[in-house]
Order: structure tokens, then sequence, then C-alpha cells
């Protein structure tokens, strides 16, 4: 990736959709100026991006969105969250800032040090929070304008077993877990997931993830945007810790086509 190209991308869709389908934590590239702020080793990164990427998660929306009737719009980021995740809070609204893990990562997964505790967040946040957290603004108002409303689904996933920064960890780890919000979580989009990924095991809700992801300018405002988060369990697509795809793959980008044609 060179300096002058976006570390976001937005693919469009067709016009008369109001799906986005968000991808935040599929990547895996640190630009070389952010990697000298990692204490990690080579090996140590490499490990623990094994750990905290959500591995081939942009592939399952790529190929959720070829077959779908009206195509939709895809943002996707092209770093790893360990230079920024563009989903948490940049303030202390953030409860991940209690193991280190706001907008910008001190501790890694295992509570390790990934950066100096006294780093300052404002930088990153500056050079990629808000540039993405615009982005993302601009791509929900053009499917408001579009369509008259605009639905964020977030394609995510997690291990089959608990990692100690999860905050919520001891709760069931179902296949696909649907986190949701009260305020943007319309009962039909939860229930329309429910039917969609039937055929890929049990879903559950707001276990170990919760919430969803609306940029700030609409979250808890406009209920023209509602939004649904995705979380996949990795085992049911993929060899642990980051591995390659299995057959799996394929029925959840089916699963999740089903789901962009019903909404």
């Amino acid at each position: 990736m060179t300096e002058s190209a976006l570390p976001f991308e937005l693919l469009p869709g067709d016009d008369r959709s109001p799906v986005l389908l968000h991808v935040p934590h599929s990547a895996r590239a640190i630009p070389g100026d952010v990697r000298a702020g990692i204490t990690l080793d080579d090996a140590g990164l490499e490990r623990e991006l094994d750990l905290i990427t959500d591995a081939h998660t942009a592939e399952i929306a790529e190929r959720a969105a070829a077959p779908a009737g009206l195509r939709p719009w895809r943002f996707v980021n092209r770093l790893s969250r360990l230079v920024v995740d563009p989903e948490r809070f940049p303030d202390e609204r953030e409860e991940m800032l209690a193991v280190g893990m706001g907008a910008v990562y001190t501790r890694t997964t295992h509570g390790g040090e990934l950066r100096p505790a006294d780093t300052d967040p404002g930088p990153l946040v500056e050079r990629y929070f808000r540039p993405y957290a615009r982005a993302m603004t601009e791509a929900v108002a053009g499917r408001l304008a579009a369509t008259g409303r605009a639905v964020v689904i977030d394609v995510h996933s997690y291990p089959a077993r608990a990692l100690p920064y999860e905050l919520h960890g001891s709760g069931p780890r179902p296949p696909v877990c649907l986190g949701t919000d009260s305020f943007h979580t319309p009962p039909e989009l939860r229930e329309a997931a429910r039917r969609a990924f039937s055929a890929c095991g049990a879903t559950g809700l707001d276990s170990p993830f919760s919430g969803t992801y609306v940029p700030l300018e609409y979250y808890g405002r406009d209920r023209r945007v509602s939004a649904l988060m995705v979380e996949i369990r990795r085992d049911t697509y993929m060899t642990e810790p980051g591995g390659p795809p299995g057959p799996g793959l394929n029925r959840l980008a089916t699963a999740l086509a089903e789901l962009v044609a019903a909404v």
C-alpha cells in the first residue's frame, strides 16, 4: 500500500440498494511508521495478527454481493485494526479502554504490551480514525439520499475459544452471533438475519459480542439508519488462528446474500 492510497475503500453497489456491508477488521496491513511504534517483535506481531484479524471476512462480503438482486455497497478497511480500530468510540465512552483496546490499542489479546501505555492516540486518530469515520458517514448519507434508508451490516468473526481481552467472553459462542442495538436494530432485520443464517447452525444474540456500528452523526438519532453486526465463529469457515478458509465460507456467503436480498 502506497502512502497516497486510501486506507479504506467504498465499493459501489446498485444505487437502489440501501445496504452497506461494512468490513472493518479483515486486513493485516500496517504502514511502516505505525509498525515502528509497536513493541512486539515480528513473530509476536504475526501471532497477534492471527488472533485479532477477522480473516477472510472481506471475501465473505465480496461473494455475498455477487448474487444479490440489488448489489449491496461495501465499505472495506484495508488496514489492520492494530493501526486504529474504526469501530471504537474515540473517547472515554469506549468500554474496551479498560483492557487497553480503545481506538488505538496499547495491549494485546493476552494483555501484553502492544504499544507503550503512555502512547498518545491523537496522531493516529487524526490520521486514520477520523477520515475513516467521515467516509463511512458519507457512505451512509449516500444510501439515505438514494433510497431514504440505510442498512449497515457489519461483517466480523470471532475465535471459537474466548481470548483474555474479551470483556464478555463467558457467555454462549454460537456459530453466528447477531449483535444488535435497541435503537438501530428493528425486529424485522434481526429476524431476517436469523432466517438467513439458519442453514449455518444456531444463531444467538449479543453474546459474546453485542452492539452495532453506526456513524456518530446518526447514532441514536436517526431511525432511517438500521444496523446489525454479524459475528461468525471462525472454526465454522477457517482454520484457526489465521489459517486458510474452508468450505464453510461459501455457505456463509450464501446466507449473507440471502440477508441482503431480504432487507
